[in-house]
C-alpha cells in the first residue's frame, strides 16, 4: 500500500482523493478495473491511474472532481471512529511545539480510534516509531485497521496496558497523552522520556489541567505551557470576503512541559516555579 507525495501522478495502489467543486471529496486506493461509484456518477480507475495531479476528471453523470494528492487533514476527518478524535488544528501545533518529525520514536496513551497515531506514525516517517498505549481493545482494534489501511501500521506498535504499571520504553524522544487522568501518570512520563524531551496533553476542563500542572511540579518537569488552539476560516470570494458562518473554536486545552534535569538547590526550583507560572520561557 502507498501513500504517494512525491510522484507527478498516481499509480495503482496509490490513495488518492476525488475533490469536487463544493469541496466534496472522496478518499480511494486506486486499482487496475476498479470503478469508483456514488450519487454523483462513476469514474474508472484506470482513468486515474498516471493521470497528472489536479487532473480535471467527470463522472458518467458530468460531475466534475479533481485528482489530488491525499491531505492528512481530510484524512483524518474520515477516519472511522468510536471515540472523539483530535482535531487537525490540535495536531499540527503539538507537532511543530514538540518537534515531532522523521526519525522520532514518540509514545503516546490513549490510542483511542487512532487519529493522532495515524498523524504521528506519517510524520515519524519509516524511520521513527510510535508505541500506542491503551487499555481498550476496541479501540486498538479500530486504530489498527486505520493504519493498515492507509499503509502505516509498521510504523506504530500497539499495548494493551494499564499504564499505570509503567511503560516498557525509555530514552523517547516525545510522549503525549490523550487520557482523562495524565496527572496520575507523571511518575511513568518522566521514566519514560529522554532528559529534555517533550511532553503534551489534551484536557477539555480547567480542574484537570491544574491537577496536571501540579503533578508536572513534583515530578519536575519544566517550561511548562498550557494553551488552547482557535481556527476561523473566511469565505474565499473577493467580493463578498467575510468570516464562515461556522468556527471551530475550543476544543480542549494543550499542555506542554519538559523535563530537566535540575538541582534541589531552592533557589532553583524557585526560578523554575515561578518560570512555569509566568510562562516567560
Amino acid at each position: 500500500m502507498s501513500w504517494n507525495t512525491h510522484s507527478d501522478a498516481p499509480q495503482e495502489g496509490d490513495l488518492v482523493e476525488l475533490v469536487g467543486l463544493r469541496h466534496k471529496h472522496f478518499i480511494l486506493r486506486l486499482k487496475g478495473g476498479a470503478n469508483f461509484e456514488s450519487h454523483r456518477g462513476i469514474i474508472k480507475h484506470d482513468d486515474l491511474i498516471g493521470r497528472p495531479w489536479g487532473s480535471q476528471v467527470t463522472t458518467h453523470l458530468g460531475t466534475t472532481f479533481f485528482l489530488m494528492q491525499l491531505s492528512l487533514g481530510n484524512l483524518l476527518r474520515d477516519l472511522k471512529r468510536n471515540t472523539q478524535i483530535m482535531y487537525p488544528k490540535e495536531i499540527g501545533f503539538v507537532f511543530v511545539t514538540m518537534g515531532i518529525g522523521p526519525g522520532q520514536t514518540v509514545l503516546e496513551a490513549g490510542t483511542g480510534s487512532g487519529a493522532l497515531t495515524t498523524a504521528l506514525a506519517f510524520a515519524v516517517g519509516p524511520e521513527g516509531h510510535v508505541f500506542s498505549y491503551d487499555n481498550r481493545e476496541e479501540s486498538q482494534k479500530v486504530a489498527r485497521a486505520n493504519l493498515e489501511k492507509f499503509g502505516l501500521s509498521e510504523r506504530v506498535t500497539f499495548k494493551l496496558r494499564d499504564i499505570a504499571n509503567g511503560f516498557d520504553e525509555s530514552g523517547i524522544d516525545s510522549a503525549f497523552l490523550d487520557v482523562a487522568n495524565p496527572f496520575d501518570y507523571m511518575r511513568q512520563v518522566r521514566a519514560a522520556l529522554k532528559p529534555g524531551g517533550f511532553f503534551g496533553s489534551i484536557l477539555p476542563t480547567t480542574n484537570q489541567v491544574c491537577l496536571l500542572l501540579n503533578a508536572l511540579r513534583q515530578e519536575k518537569f519544566a517550561f511548562i505551557d498550557v494553551c488552547e488552539v482557535l481556527i476561523r476560516y473566511y469565505k474565499a470570494e473577493p467580493s463578498r470576503f467575510r468570516p464562515t458562518d461556522r468556527m471551530i473554536a475550543h476544543t480542549g486545552f494543550l499542555i506542554f512541559a519538559r523535563p530537566v534535569l535540575a538541582s534541589e538547590d531552592a533557589s532553583i526550583r524557585a526560578l523554575i516555579n515561578e518560570s512555569n507560572s509566568e510562562g516567560d520561557i
